[in-house]
């Protein structure tokens, strides 16, 4: 039997059934002055939140006929009204298990749009770009949300390896407006422009643009905070951009310590307003090192005495030899610390500077 619009097969979906063998039996084992017979208008009801139309009315049916034969065998008015209760009921069940499934077909359209959406804006990303090793996580606080207002991407140019993460502020289809509008700029623009400095202008001039072409009250304060990382293909250290991003974790020979920028950059798109421009800081980035770029929702998870996740903390006792086990170990760690209430969108990129395999 097709129980639902997905055809799920759980325990749970036959409680109509078990409900109604229950009500059944006890009708029928108790003295006939007790008339349970009447909670049967209760077994349809509840297929209606788990079964297909059909399903639903098949048990009402099941549920109606033994009670209108008692009826008519014993002349007794009780049971029709129990009859018509059941029959009254079973079709409003119906009814109601046909919007349900509508609603679980319109939801499941929006998930597939939110996936598909996702992908354009969330690039998949390699694991492995010559030498380095790349690990993303991606949690967005509504449950079944797959988007947000946080973004990366990767791009292997001709000046090495770049990479971006941020975070816009405010949440919701605005945020997502805006993402698309950066990321769309950063795909562009990481293999055509010579520097950071200058690729962080280009993504400056996306944002106006799109509040140009998508005018709204908040438009002045639509900006995004972001930190751009640039490794080239040969040489030993990495270029850092901090636009007014939470700082970048540096693990270089298995000391951890925080990338804060020598002259700080303001967030994209507050440049002009700030009258500041952008500035990038060279680290160290020899084999066996990793980066590690997160948004605030890490560092901003609470546990029940409202304690922020220490991530600095954390990350020099957690083995950083795999960014991929790095980033699952971090997800149940922000779980745990949060008692599985994380209520920011949270993404993070580690990037691992692989050491070469000597001659065998």
């Amino acid at each position: 039997m097709h129980w639902g619009l997905y055809g799920r097969r759980d325990p749970v979906l036959l409680s109509p059934v078990a409900l109604t063998v229950v009500i059944g039996l006890l009708a029928v084992l108790t003295p006939q002055d007790v008339p349970f017979s009447r909670l049967l208008p209760a077994a349809p009801a509840l297929a209606a939140s788990l079964w297909s139309v059909r399903a639903t009315l098949t048990l009402g049916v099941v549920c109606l006929l033994p009670v209108i034969g008692f009826a008519l065998a014993f002349s007794d008015m009780s049971a029709f009204y129990t009859a018509g209760a059941i029959a009254a009921v079973t079709l409003a069940a119906a009814y109601a298990s046909h919007l349900r499934l509508q609603r679980e077909h319109t939801l499941a359209q929006v998930r597939a749009v939110a996936d598909a959406t996702q992908e354009v804006l969330l690039r998949p990303v390699p694991g492995r770009i010559r030498n380095l090793e790349i690990a993303t996580l991606y949690l967005a606080a509504a449950p079944h949300a797959r988007i947000g207002g946080d973004f990366y991407a990767v791009a292997d140019t001709a000046h090495g390896l770049r990479i971006i993460l941020g975070d816009v502020r405010g949440k919701g289809l605005p945020a997502v407006g805006v993402s698309a509008a950066v990321l769309g700029s950063f795909h562009e623009a990481a293999y055509e422009t010579p520097d950071l400095g200058r690729l962080a202008q280009r993504l400056d001039t996306s944002i106006t643009r799109y509040n140009a072409d998508v005018p709204a009250a908040d438009g002045p304060e639509r900006f995004a905070t972001a930190v751009i990382v640039e490794i080239p293909p040969t040489g030993d250290r990495a270029s850092v951009l901090s636009c007014g991003h939470p700082p970048a974790l540096l693990v270089h020979q298995g000391a951890t310590r925080t990338v804060d920028p020598a002259d700080p950059s303001p967030p994209i798109n507050l440049a002009a307003l700030i009258g500041s421009g952008y500035h990038v800081d060279q680290v160290p980035f020899t084999p066996g090192d990793l980066l590690l770029l997160y948004t605030d929702g890490v560092t901003e998870t609470r546990d029940d005495k409202g304690d922020f996740f220490p991530l600095t903390a954390w990350t020099r006792e957690t083995d950083t030899t795999s960014p991929s086990a790095l980033l699952e170990r971090l997800h149940q760690a922000l779980l745990r610390h949060s008692d599985r209430n994380l209520n920011d969108d949270i993404a993070c990129v580690a990037i691992r500077n692989v050491p070469q395999q000597g001659p065998a």
